[in-house]
């Protein structure tokens, strides 16, 4: 079973969900707990991109499950987006580490 939803209803090129600067952070509630496998990311290429580059690209990606409280974090993966690969990428989760506190970066 694949759980797809996207953060915005129009993906199509140029209509991208925005952040600004260099980090960003994305906190998705879902109606019940769920176990993840895997996080897929799908980025354009170059060839239909607007402004013809693909530098705004996610490149360092961490995923973070947290509690139903949301006090306890726990860090699901790292991966890093390649965008001289294929536009959809999928990179397995598995349970690294558990601790308490904020999410790195997060104020």
């Amino acid at each position: 079973i694949a759980l797809t939803f996207w953060l915005q209803p129009d993906v199509s090129p140029g209509n991208c969900w925005p952040l600004q600067g260099h980090q960003g952070q994305v906190f998705i509630r879902l109606p019940a707990r769920v176990h993840l496998t895997g996080v897929t990311v799908q980025y354009i290429s170059k060839e239909v991109s607007p402004s013809g580059t693909v530098i705004s690209a996610p490149r360092d990606v961490a995923v973070f499950g947290v509690d139903a409280d949301g006090e306890e974090e726990t860090l699901l993966g790292t991966f890093m987006y390649n965008v001289a690969n294929e536009a959809i990428q999928t990179f397995p989760l598995k349970v690294q580490s558990t601790h308490r506190g904020k999410m790195p970066g997060s104020k």
